[in-house]
Parts: structure tokens; C-alpha cells; sequence
């Protein structure tokens, strides 16, 4: 089924609910969907779980969910760098949760949810606080943590291009985390630079299949 293409960034998030536990691609700034964020803060919503690689940066995308208090939750690898004082100060006010995860485990707790995989042993975390109350064992004399994959109700994605099928192709970096976290939710709104008839985009250069697409939005050359 094709996916649904929206007018507007806001039209693409208006489903966005309370609660939600929200997938947001980029690393840093490459491939973050800066206007699916600002759309999503002016919708409204509220009391997200938002799995990212960091916690937001300066007063920009993910940095203005925590500042207005939208996110309960934060899932990431690197939450504090010298311009996250939004988080650092929900932080230390009580006001936010952290789930601190390893890059590497990160990405395959998201992977793993799209893979339909329950689970996977890994030596990342072993013998550290970030195996406190996880299953452990042994294998081959080397120490392993049973870590979990991590569903989302919704992905917001950004690539560069798209069919109206909804196969994408991302540019460069700011592919990073995107087809996993699309693989991964319910639910997958991608903004893009141009949306093209099907066979405009080389079948052998699809990086994400369109079945993992339900919500497209066209918004410019902004990649």
C-alpha cells in the first residue's frame, strides 16, 4: 500500500499521541528532521519517550521538546555536550528520565525491534552499573549482557528522496540511523527533499523499502 503524503510537516505529525514513544533519526545534525520536530512541538503533543543518538543540541529540533517539557524520557548515547544545557537542566531538576545505552547497542536495540529478533547477548556494558538488572552469561569465557529491542510507536525520519511507493534514498551521513528506526516503529514519517514518480529512483539504490513508509511529506531541498 502506498504510503500517505501529507501537505505539511503538520499535517504528517498530527496523529503524534500523549505517551507516545517517538524514534527520531540524525546524528547530531546530520539527518535530523528538524521540521517533523518543530511540527510535533507545535502539535502538542506531550509525555514522549524520544529514542535519539543524543539529547539535543543548543535551541534547536529535540533541545526544544525537553525545554517545553514534552519528553519524560530520553533513550540515547550521548545525552550532554557542551550545548545541552535544555537537557541538563530538566535533568537535574528531577524533570526528565535517562536511559543511557551505548551507541553500538543502541543502534541494535533498534535494529533487533525491526528484525523481529526478542534479544541479543552482547560484551558491551558487561561488569558495568549498565548491566545492573540485566541477564547475563558466559559465552566461550567471555562475560555478555542480554539486551532488548526497542520498539517505537513512530519514527521521524529525514531523506533525501522518495517515490510515492515510498522507497527512499538518503544523502550521504544523514542516512545514520534512519532504516532502522523506520524498520522499527508502528508508524514511519519521513520528510524529504522531493518526492518522484515510481521508477524514478534506481531499484538497486533503495536504501529503505517503501513497506516501512506510512507518511511521506515533501518539503524542499533542506538535507
Amino acid at each position: 500500500m502506498a504510503p500517505r503524503i501529507a501537505a505539511t510537516a503538520a499535517e504528517a505529525v498530527a496523529n503524534i499521541q500523549d505517551g507516545a514513544t517517538v524514534l527520531i533519526g540524525g546524528f547530531g545534525n546530520a539527518g535530523q528532521p528538524m521540521e517533523l520536530i518543530d511540527a510535533l512541538l507545535a502539535h502538542g503533543a506531550t509525555d514522549l519517550t524520544v529514542v535519539n543518538n543524543n539529547a539535543g543540541q543548543a535551541d534547536a529540533g529535540l533541545a526544544l521538546l525537553i525545554k517545553e517539557r514534552r519528553v519524560k524520557k530520553v533513550i540515547c548515547s550521548f545525552p550532554r555536550q557542551s550545548d545541552s544545557w535544555h537537557f541538563d537542566e530538566a535533568y537535574r531538576a528531577g524533570e526528565i528520565e535517562l536511559e543511557l545505552v551505548p551507541q553500538g547497542n543502541l543502534a541494535e536495540r533498534i535494529r533487533a525491534a525491526g528484525a523481529g529478533i526478542g534479544g541479543f547477548f552482547t560484551p558491551t556494558g558487561y561488569g558495568t552499573e549498565l548491566a545492573e538488572g540485566k541477564e547475563t552469561r558466559v559465552i566461550d569465557g567471555r562475560g555478555y549482557v542480554l539486551e532488548s529491542p526497542i520498539h517505537a510507536d513512530v519514527a521521524l525520519i529525514k531523506a533525501l528522496r522518495a517515490d510515492t511507493r515510498g522507497n527512499l534514498v538518503y544523502r550521504k551521513t544523514a542516512r545514520n540511523f534512519g532504516p532502522i528506526m523506520a524498520a522499527a516503529a508502528t508508524q514511519s514519517i519521513v520528510q524529504v527533499d522531493e518526492i518522484v514518480p515510481v521508477g524514478g529512483i534506481d531499484p538497486e539504490v533503495v536504501v529503505t523499502p517503501g513497506i516501512y513508509v506510512n507518511t511521506l511529506v515533501a518539503l524542499g531541498g533542506n538535507n
